[in-house]
């Protein structure tokens, strides 16, 4: 049965893309699954990080091809939902791609603020191999995460990253040996930085990086964060933080 699945490991929502016999290419009822997937963590005040990935042996396919072959403008809108929820998530978000991301599958793992890759992982546009424009912002995206050359060496030339071309080349963020339990742990892992922080502040800071991320100027960043870091001072969060460090500081002394 082709499905989303969602669920809590304590304060992160993994999030899988279920379809194996299709390697978990999206169809308009997954990606708007997904896309509930997504919003349902971001509402969940106990969610501080999402995972996205698919289970094995592909990470995503794709756009279903029979759905695609029927799209038209609003159809392909549709298939985008899900792997744009993902982009405009204001929690932080992981791709853990343990196999082909394909396409739309690539679409979906760019979507991630950071992609964690197994050794079987794979990065192919391949929209111009089946005739197909690109499509849902792949050619922002994968530009700002790889650079023009290697993002037009991929869409123009249909090159296709392995595991580790994919993190020399910055598009990946690390690879992590063995199977898709493995995998998921490492990114368990990694996730647990975010969900140690409070869960305001996290969203506070990707929406500031999202802001920075298009500034040309050191003081324009300086005057963007200030903000949010004086509010954040004053906030009971931190004031509990605080006591708790000094605390522990007079305790080792």
């Amino acid at each position: 049965m082709a499905e989303i699945i969602s669920e809590r490991r304590d304060k992160v929502a993994v999030i899988t893309v279920h379809d194996p016999d299709r390697r978990n290419a999206l169809t308009p009822e997954l990606s708007g699954q997904l896309a509930a997937a997504v919003a349902e963590a971001e509402a969940d005040t106990d969610v501080h990080a999402v995972i996205v990935t698919g289970t094995p042996p592909a990470f995503c396919a794709g756009a279903d091809l029979s759905a695609l072959g029927e799209a038209r403008e609003q159809g392909l809108r549709v298939i985008y939902d899900g792997f744009l929820a993902v982009a405009r998530c204001a929690l932080p978000t992981i791709a853990a791609v343990g196999g082909a991301a394909v396409g739309a599958g690539l679409n979906l793992a760019l979507a991630a603020d950071v992609r964690i890759a197994g050794p079987r992982a794979r990065f192919d546009a391949r929209f111009l191999r089946l005739g197909i424009h690109p499509g849902g912002g792949m050619t922002w995206m994968l530009q700002r995460a790889v650079g023009p050359q290697r993002a037009a060496a991929m869409t123009l030339f249909s090159e296709i990253l392995d595991a580790d071309t994919a993190v020399d080349a910055g598009l990946a963020h690390r690879v992590v040996d063995g199977d898709h339990d493995a995998l998921l742990a490492a990114a368990l892992d990694f996730a647990a930085g975010a969900a140690e922080a409070p869960r305001d502040l996290l969203i506070t800071t990707k929406r500031t990086m999202r802001h920075t991320a298009n500034l040309d100027a050191h003081t324009d960043a300086v005057d963007a964060e200030i903000v949010p870091q004086v509010a954040s001072l004053e906030s009971p969060e931190f004031a509990a933080r605080l006591a708790a460090k000094k605390a522990e500081i007079t305790r080792s002394s």
